[in-house]
């Protein structure tokens, strides 16, 4: 059993790494071989919108690094993307790559049956993460994916996603911040809830 963790974030191994490492460390315990991805260090060029994936699947880009990261997907039995809100969406370095996953959806779904789940971080409390989240986890059902998402039966936690923020309180009149996600223990908590019901549903799926 395999997960792949993208982070979309253009700041490697902050927040949103943090939470994405969180879903990954979780499913390490339940048995999972676990791969974390910073699309920071991978040049991947835009889409040419050429239309050639509308009649095989394959990119007409050969000269970048979205083939390896292709291999590692279509290798993986659950996928988790992350990225930070940009104005109540992904990032552009996360959108780009969501553009260039084309040629594995329109002529087959390369990617279908496999499991995936989603983890999004803001500085607001109200900063557009669930915009956000509901970008990703859209792409993800539309590439053919079992989205899983936070919730569990035992406890009275049942938010939307894993979902950080920076926001931490009004102290007399005075936003107070935290120092970063690792300070939001229900997102980190959410995080690992993520990373169990993935393998649950991997092991469900009889992919284990």
């Amino acid at each position: 059993m395999n997960i792949l963790a993208i982070n979309g974030s253009h700041r490697k191994g902050k927040n949103t790494a943090v939470m994405l490492q969180a879903v990954l460390d979780e499913a390490a315990r339940a048995g999972a071989e676990t791969e974390l991805v910073e699309l920071t260090d991978y040049n991947i060029k835009p889409c040419l919108a050429c239309n050639r994936c509308l009649g095989k699947t394959e990119c007409s880009i050969k000269d970048d690094d979205m083939g390896v990261l292709a291999e590692k997907m279509l290798a993986a039995d659950g996928i988790v993307l992350g990225s930070p809100v940009y104005w109540s969406n992904v990032t552009g370095l996360m959108k780009n790559f969501i553009d260039r996953t084309r040629w594995m959806h329109m002529a087959r779904n390369l990617l279908h049956g496999k499991v995936g789940g989603a983890v999004t971080h803001a500085g607001l409390r109200n900063g557009g993460q669930e915009h956000a989240l509901a970008i990703i986890e859209r792409f993800l059902v539309a590439q053919g994916l079992i989205l899983v998402d936070t919730r569990d039966q035992e406890s009275g936690i049942c938010n939307g996603g894993a979902m950080g923020t920076m926001f931490n309180n009004l102290e007399e009149g005075k936003i107070s911040w935290k120092r970063g996600v690792h300070e939001d223990l229900l997102a980190l908590e959410e995080c690992r809830r993520l990373g169990r019901n993935m393998v649950e549903m991997i092991k469900r799926l009889g992919r284990a």
